[in-house]
């Protein structure tokens, strides 16, 4: 009987241990974290910080102290670190295949962080998410889409598809279609579009807006406009751009046509009967029954001196 209080004493201090290990280690993990960071924007006090290497350091940082501080808690419970680590060799395989998504998640990050096909603050369409970047870990990069969502995209799968980086350092450029009537001026229509793109406070000045005639349908003339904007003000430029451009050629007279719609009554088309088949139809017609009521008989009646 003592010897069982002395063995579950033993354990509950075993458990206490190991639970302040792993509470510690929790700790350790988020210190190691915020001080890798820090490290990593000091070293860069000179240029711009990376907040890209600094997520990604941060997370690998992180993940370490937490493994290492498992296994000191697994040695707290008369777990020897030897026979985990014969353990988890003899599993590799199938812990390999059970978490190769996660580490296909790690590799891409790895590959993520060498290539750089964008950075922390990057507008960037990933995987079919849009978004601007908020940071790159170990398994993810978060995204904050256009509606305040925070968006986690597996960076296997944003290593893997197409990358679109919306925040290049050269102007974006943006093609802005009108329909006016062939009867209007098209020479003044690109000059007001000329006009409306120097205007806006938006519009890049290098490259020059174009204006051309691009286009003769069925609705009228397809006069286009293309004006460069700066990167961070490519969404907000080009709406503006194309209010200015509405309100001034309305302003000048010109007419958008519009697709009109013309109603059509439909009605079931009855084909007409061919000549054999009405004589066919006449020939197999019964004759007509008179109805006149028949003439009377006369009678003569012969007089006594025939008789």
């Amino acid at each position: 009987m003592r010897h069982m209080a002395d063995a579950a004493g033993g354990l509950a201090v075993n458990l206490a241990v190991a639970l302040a290990i792993f509470l510690g280690t929790m700790w350790a993990a988020n210190w190691a974290s915020q001080l890798t960071a820090h490290g990593i924007a000091k070293a860069h006090r000179h240029r711009p910080a990376d907040t890209t290497l600094q997520s990604f350091a941060a997370s690998l940082v992180r993940y370490l102290v937490i493994v290492i501080g498992l296994i000191a808690v697994l040695q707290q419970l008369g777990v020897k670190a030897t026979s985990v680590i014969a353990v988890l060799g003899a599993a590799s395989l199938a812990i390999g295949l059970a978490l190769q998504g996660a580490l296909a998640n790690v590799a891409a990050g790895v590959m993520l962080l060498i290539l750089r096909p964008y950075r922390v603050g990057d507008a960037v369409e990933v995987a079919g998410r849009s978004g601007t970047v908020r940071g790159l870990d170990l398994f993810t990069t978060r995204l904050a889409s256009g509606d305040n969502l925070s968006v986690h995209v597996p960076n296997a799968k944003a290593f893997g598809d197409t990358i679109v980086n919306q925040s290049t350092p050269v102007a974006r450029q943006v093609t802005l279609d009108f329909v006016i009537d062939y009867e209007d001026d098209v020479d003044r229509a690109l000059a007001i579009l000329l006009e409306c793109a120097a205007a806006e406070p938006s519009v890049s000045d290098k490259p020059a807006p174009w204006a051309r005639l691009t286009a003769m349908g069925e609705r009228g003339l397809t006069v286009t406009l293309r004006a460069w904007f700066t990167p961070t003000l490519f969404d907000s430029g080009r709406f503006d751009l194309l209010k200015r451009v509405k309100d001034a050629l309305e302003a000048e007279g010109f007419t958008f046509p519009y697709p009109q719609q013309v109603a059509v009554e439909a009605r079931k088309f009855e084909p007409p009967r061919s000549r054999r088949r009405g004589k066919a139809a006449a020939r197999a017609k019964p004759a007509a029954v008179s109805r006149r009521p028949a003439a009377p008989r006369s009678t003569t009646v012969g007089s006594s001196k025939d008789r």
